[in-house]
Protein backbone atom coordinates (compact mmCIF):
# COMPACT_ATOMS: atom_id res chain seq x y z
CA UNK A 1 0.00 0.00 0.00
CA UNK A 2 2.72 2.43 0.59
CA UNK A 3 4.62 2.19 -2.47
CA UNK A 4 1.44 2.63 -4.49
CA UNK A 5 0.86 5.95 -2.69
CA UNK A 6 4.77 7.06 -2.89
CA UNK A 7 4.21 6.67 -6.59
CA UNK A 8 0.88 8.80 -6.26
CA UNK A 9 2.98 11.29 -5.09
CA UNK A 10 5.60 11.41 -7.52
CA UNK A 11 3.11 11.85 -9.99
CA UNK A 12 1.88 14.55 -7.93
CA UNK A 13 4.86 16.09 -7.81
CA UNK A 14 5.00 16.25 -11.45
CA UNK A 15 1.56 17.73 -11.93
CA UNK A 16 2.10 20.59 -9.68
CA UNK A 17 5.35 21.33 -11.28
CA UNK A 18 4.29 21.65 -14.74
CA UNK A 19 1.22 24.09 -13.72
CA UNK A 20 3.78 25.83 -11.05
CA UNK A 21 6.20 26.16 -14.15
CA UNK A 22 3.37 27.86 -16.40
CA UNK A 23 2.54 29.72 -13.64
CA UNK A 24 5.91 31.04 -13.19
CA UNK A 25 5.72 31.85 -16.99
CA UNK A 26 2.76 34.07 -16.64
CA UNK A 27 4.51 37.32 -18.92
CA UNK A 28 5.21 35.06 -21.48
CA UNK A 29 2.30 36.07 -23.71
CA UNK A 30 3.05 34.10 -27.14
CA UNK A 31 3.19 30.72 -24.74
CA UNK A 32 -0.19 31.67 -23.44
CA UNK A 33 -2.13 32.46 -26.74
CA UNK A 34 0.05 29.29 -28.26
CA UNK A 35 -1.49 27.19 -25.33
CA UNK A 36 -5.05 28.77 -26.07
CA UNK A 37 -5.23 29.58 -22.48
CA UNK A 38 -6.42 32.37 -20.35
CA UNK A 39 -2.93 34.74 -18.91
CA UNK A 40 -3.25 35.31 -15.60
CA UNK A 41 -3.73 39.50 -14.38
CA UNK A 42 -1.64 40.61 -12.74
CA UNK A 43 1.80 38.70 -13.69
CA UNK A 44 2.75 38.95 -10.55
CA UNK A 45 0.27 36.45 -8.88
CA UNK A 46 0.54 34.40 -11.44
CA UNK A 47 4.12 34.39 -10.57
CA UNK A 48 3.55 34.13 -6.83
CA UNK A 49 1.41 31.16 -7.32
CA UNK A 50 3.96 29.29 -9.14
CA UNK A 51 6.07 29.77 -6.72
CA UNK A 52 3.97 28.11 -4.30
CA UNK A 53 3.03 25.17 -6.91
CA UNK A 54 6.74 24.65 -7.12
CA UNK A 55 7.45 24.62 -3.47
CA UNK A 56 4.27 21.79 -2.73
CA UNK A 57 5.82 19.75 -5.70
CA UNK A 58 9.38 19.74 -3.81
CA UNK A 59 7.47 18.45 -1.15
CA UNK A 60 5.56 15.81 -2.45
CA UNK A 61 8.59 14.09 -3.53
CA UNK A 62 10.74 14.52 -0.98
CA UNK A 63 7.96 12.96 1.22
CA UNK A 64 7.96 9.77 -1.59
CA UNK A 65 11.36 9.38 -0.27
CA UNK A 66 11.10 10.52 3.47
CA UNK A 67 8.79 7.44 4.41
CA UNK A 68 7.85 9.02 7.94
CA UNK A 69 6.37 12.12 5.99
CA UNK A 70 4.47 10.46 3.16
CA UNK A 71 0.78 9.60 4.76
CA UNK A 72 1.10 13.24 6.51
CA UNK A 73 2.08 15.26 2.85
CA UNK A 74 -0.26 12.82 0.49
CA UNK A 75 -3.26 13.83 2.73
CA UNK A 76 -2.49 17.77 1.84
CA UNK A 77 -1.56 17.37 -1.75
CA UNK A 78 -4.63 15.14 -2.27
CA UNK A 79 -6.80 17.24 -0.61
CA UNK A 80 -5.34 20.17 -2.00
CA UNK A 81 -5.69 18.68 -5.81
CA UNK A 82 -9.20 17.69 -5.39
CA UNK A 83 -10.23 21.08 -3.96
CA UNK A 84 -8.33 22.64 -7.16
CA UNK A 85 -10.13 20.22 -9.56
CA UNK A 86 -13.49 21.43 -7.99
CA UNK A 87 -12.78 24.91 -8.53
CA UNK A 88 -11.69 24.66 -12.07
CA UNK A 89 -15.09 22.33 -13.16
CA UNK A 90 -17.05 25.09 -11.51
CA UNK A 91 -15.63 27.95 -13.27
CA UNK A 92 -15.20 26.05 -16.45
CA UNK A 93 -18.46 23.93 -16.54
CA UNK A 94 -20.85 26.09 -14.28
CA UNK A 95 -19.82 29.69 -14.76
CA UNK A 96 -18.40 29.44 -18.30
CA UNK A 97 -15.53 31.60 -17.27
CA UNK A 98 -12.79 32.13 -18.77
CA UNK A 99 -14.36 32.16 -22.04
CA UNK A 100 -12.06 29.36 -23.85
CA UNK A 101 -12.29 27.61 -27.33
CA UNK A 102 -13.01 24.57 -27.82
CA UNK A 103 -10.43 22.33 -27.43
CA UNK A 104 -9.08 24.76 -24.60
CA UNK A 105 -12.20 24.30 -22.55
CA UNK A 106 -11.28 20.28 -23.27
CA UNK A 107 -8.29 20.45 -22.01
CA UNK A 108 -8.91 22.41 -19.27
CA UNK A 109 -12.16 19.77 -18.08
CA UNK A 110 -9.98 17.06 -18.42
CA UNK A 111 -7.17 18.89 -16.57
CA UNK A 112 -9.90 19.65 -13.46
CA UNK A 113 -11.00 15.93 -13.54
CA UNK A 114 -7.55 14.46 -13.05
CA UNK A 115 -7.04 17.07 -10.57
CA UNK A 116 -10.12 15.74 -8.90
CA UNK A 117 -9.56 11.71 -9.75
CA UNK A 118 -5.92 12.06 -8.09
CA UNK A 119 -6.50 13.76 -5.22
CA UNK A 120 -9.16 11.65 -3.69
CA UNK A 121 -7.03 8.45 -4.36
CA UNK A 122 -3.74 10.64 -2.54
CA UNK A 123 -6.47 11.05 0.14
CA UNK A 124 -7.99 7.32 0.61
CA UNK A 125 -4.67 5.91 0.05
CA UNK A 126 -3.10 8.14 2.59
CA UNK A 127 -5.59 7.39 5.53
CA UNK A 128 -5.47 3.84 4.82
CA UNK A 129 -1.25 3.89 5.10
CA UNK A 130 -1.58 5.67 8.79
CA UNK A 131 -4.24 2.78 9.61
CA UNK A 132 -1.85 0.39 8.94
CA UNK A 133 0.97 2.39 10.42
CA UNK A 134 -1.47 2.83 14.09
CA UNK A 135 -1.81 -0.67 13.73
CA UNK A 136 2.24 -1.84 13.50
CA UNK A 137 3.21 1.05 16.16
CA UNK A 138 0.51 -1.06 18.43
CA UNK A 139 2.04 -4.32 17.73
CA UNK A 140 4.86 -3.48 18.25
CA UNK A 141 4.59 -1.23 21.52
CA UNK A 142 2.53 -4.54 22.72
CA UNK A 143 6.34 -6.50 21.72
CA UNK A 144 8.53 -4.34 23.24
CA UNK A 145 5.83 -4.62 26.74
CA UNK A 146 6.31 -8.77 26.25
CA UNK A 147 9.79 -8.84 25.92
CA UNK A 148 10.51 -6.28 28.66
CA UNK A 149 8.25 -8.18 31.20
CA UNK A 150 9.52 -11.92 29.67
CA UNK A 151 12.78 -10.01 30.91
CA UNK A 152 12.16 -9.02 34.34
CA UNK A 153 10.10 -12.67 35.07
CA UNK A 154 13.67 -13.96 33.75
CA UNK A 155 15.56 -11.58 36.41
CA UNK A 156 12.94 -12.06 39.22
CA UNK A 157 13.59 -15.80 38.50
CA UNK A 158 17.13 -15.98 38.46
CA UNK A 159 16.82 -13.59 41.94
CA UNK A 160 14.64 -16.28 43.79
CA UNK A 161 17.13 -19.34 42.53
CA UNK A 162 20.17 -17.03 44.40
CA UNK A 163 18.43 -16.02 47.02
CA UNK A 164 17.17 -19.92 47.61
CA UNK A 165 20.88 -21.06 47.08
CA UNK A 166 22.27 -18.76 49.67
CA UNK A 167 19.60 -20.29 52.46
CA UNK A 168 20.39 -23.31 51.76
CA UNK A 169 24.20 -22.74 51.14
CA UNK A 170 25.05 -22.35 55.38
CA UNK A 171 22.73 -25.39 56.49
CA UNK A 172 23.09 -29.07 56.41
CA UNK A 173 19.91 -30.19 54.35
CA UNK A 174 18.01 -33.13 56.31
CA UNK A 175 16.19 -36.23 54.94
CA UNK A 176 13.50 -37.41 56.48
CA UNK A 177 13.45 -41.29 56.96
CA UNK A 178 11.12 -43.77 57.29
CA UNK A 179 10.99 -44.89 61.39
CA UNK A 180 10.53 -48.43 61.59
CA UNK A 181 8.71 -49.57 64.87
CA UNK A 182 10.14 -53.18 66.72
CA UNK A 183 7.46 -55.93 66.24
CA UNK A 184 7.06 -57.20 69.51
CA UNK A 185 6.14 -61.07 69.55
CA UNK A 186 2.89 -62.21 70.43
CA UNK A 187 3.36 -64.25 73.40
CA UNK A 188 0.14 -66.57 74.93
CA UNK A 189 0.26 -68.04 78.49
CA UNK A 190 0.31 -71.72 78.80
CA UNK A 191 -1.55 -73.43 81.34
CA UNK A 192 0.35 -75.37 83.68
CA UNK A 193 -1.18 -78.46 82.06
CA UNK A 194 0.35 -77.81 78.70
CA UNK A 195 3.72 -76.35 80.35
CA UNK A 196 5.11 -79.53 81.63
CA UNK A 197 5.78 -81.97 78.41
CA UNK A 198 3.88 -84.63 78.03
CA UNK A 199 6.12 -86.93 77.86
CA UNK A 200 8.84 -85.69 79.97
CA UNK A 201 11.29 -89.25 80.64
CA UNK A 202 10.70 -90.55 77.40
CA UNK A 203 13.53 -89.97 75.31
CA UNK A 204 16.13 -90.59 78.07
CA UNK A 205 19.17 -92.44 77.17
CA UNK A 206 19.78 -95.75 77.57
CA UNK A 207 16.27 -96.87 77.48
CA UNK A 208 15.22 -99.85 75.89
CA UNK A 209 12.47 -99.90 73.17
CA UNK A 210 9.90 -102.21 76.12
CA UNK A 211 10.56 -99.11 78.73
CA UNK A 212 9.89 -96.65 76.62
CA UNK A 213 6.85 -98.44 75.87
CA UNK A 214 5.65 -98.38 79.24
CA UNK A 215 6.79 -95.13 80.05
CA UNK A 216 4.65 -94.24 77.04
CA UNK A 217 1.68 -95.84 78.56
CA UNK A 218 1.75 -94.71 82.03
CA UNK A 219 2.06 -91.39 80.67
CA UNK A 220 -1.25 -91.99 79.00
CA UNK A 221 -2.72 -93.29 81.90
CA UNK A 222 -1.48 -90.28 84.24
CA UNK A 223 -3.22 -87.61 81.58
CA UNK A 224 -6.42 -89.79 80.61
CA UNK A 225 -6.69 -89.45 84.74
CA UNK A 226 -6.10 -85.60 85.13
CA UNK A 227 -8.89 -84.80 81.80
CA UNK A 228 -11.30 -87.08 83.54
CA UNK A 229 -10.57 -85.22 87.48
CA UNK A 230 -10.24 -81.82 85.10
CA UNK A 231 -14.14 -82.83 83.46
CA UNK A 232 -15.84 -83.88 87.03
CA UNK A 233 -18.68 -81.83 88.47
CA UNK A 234 -17.18 -79.76 90.85
CA UNK A 235 -13.89 -79.54 90.22
CA UNK A 236 -11.71 -76.54 90.17
CA UNK A 237 -11.45 -75.25 86.83
CA UNK A 238 -8.63 -73.01 85.51
CA UNK A 239 -8.96 -68.99 85.79
CA UNK A 240 -10.51 -67.54 82.13
CA UNK A 241 -8.13 -66.03 80.06
CA UNK A 242 -7.57 -64.17 76.58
Amino acid sequence: MKPLLRAVLILDALLLLAFGLLFLLTPWTSLYNALLLVQTQPALVGQGFGVALIGLAWLALHASIDGSLTSTVAKVVGHVNWLTGVLMLIWLLGLHTPALTGFGQIIAVLTGVVLLVIGLGGVRLSGAVRRREKVRLVEVAAAERAEKQAVKDAARDAANKRDSGRVTAGFPVYHAEPVVEPVMPVTRPLSPVSAAPAYPSVDEPGLTASERAARVEAAAARDDARNSAADAPGAPRPPFHG
